[in-house]
């Protein structure tokens, strides 16, 4: 406001000094003095308007490279940038709800039906720094439990479980006929489970890929399929269940979706 009164009041001097000229004087001097007037009246513009600007815009420059020279020696700590204050609900818990929201997305794309809960105490530490944690899952047939791990780059991945108990007595009098004397009775479900599941699937991927269909299990725990009319050796099983535990094998490979059955070699899988 200071500035615009000081150009109008010169602007006013001005055009009075001009008229002022072109009444009084005559001649060679009228456009001599026509020009002394203008000349004066830009510097003094310039001088009393302009240089105010142009020496504080070289100020503030100066005293941004002296700070950020302070920064660089470490004479002025760098601030760091504040995150806005939310209020209402606590950070971790909005952080929770928006990686709930995540998981649930990612279940619902294989089982629409999916629903869970968490089994940590504190999801939302686990969503607020990253790592694995458990949750229980309703309404998917084959599992009832998952892993979910957060990285630090905010990539969601799930494996999910099947949690199976360890038989009681009266269970473990009906799992197979006749027991082997001295022998710890064994459950192919939870053999599967815990020994013969990582096996069997990352080799049935794998011979499908190669245009296997079947293979077979033999006693020993060899698994083995046809190549050229030979039987080859791929992988073997560890604690393979003897066979009078088969027909309860074969039911559980059966549950797992591949089609099994008990011949004089062993146990014929194929898929």
């Amino acid at each position: 406001m200071k500035q615009e009164k000081i150009l109008w009041s010169s602007i006013s001097i001005l055009i009075g000094a001009v008229i002022a000229i072109l009444a009084l004087v005559r001649g060679a001097w009228q456009s001599g003095l026509l020009i002394t007037v203008f000349t004066l009246w830009g510097l003094w513009i310039i001088a009393v308007l302009l240089l105010p600007y142009i020496h504080e815009a070289k100020c503030r420059q100066r005293r941004k490279q002296q700070i950020k020279k302070r920064q660089q020696e470490g004479i002025i700590p760098v601030t760091p940038l504040q995150a806005p204050l939310i209020t209402g609900e606590p950070i971790e818990s909005l952080l929770l709800h928006h990686v709930n929201h995540r998981i649930s997305s990612y279940l619902q794309s294989a089982y629409p039906d999916v629903k869970w809960e968490w089994c940590e105490k504190k999801p939302e530490q686990l969503a607020l720094h990253g790592g694995v944690g458990r949750i229980r899952v309703f309404g998917v047939s084959d599992f009832d439990h998952a892993d979910i791990t957060l990285d630090q780059n905010a990539n969601i991945h799930c494996d999910m479980i099947k949690i199976v108990p360890l038989p009681g007595e009266n269970e473990k009098e009906s799992i197979g006929g006749n027991i082997p004397p001295n022998k710890q009775p064994v459950d192919p479900q939870i053999w599967y489970e815990v020994q013969g599941r990582n096996v069997l699937e990352s080799l049935i991927t794998d011979l499908n890929s190669r245009g296997h269909s079947s293979l077979t299990l033999h006693e020993n725990g060899d698994i083995c399929v046809v190549e050229n009319a030979d039987e080859i050796p791929k992988k073997h099983l560890s604690n393979f269940p003897e066979k009078v535990y088969w027909s309860r094998l074969v039911q559980v490979l059966e549950s797992n979706g591949l089609a099994a059955e008990v011949t004089t070699q062993g146990i014929h899988v194929s898929w």
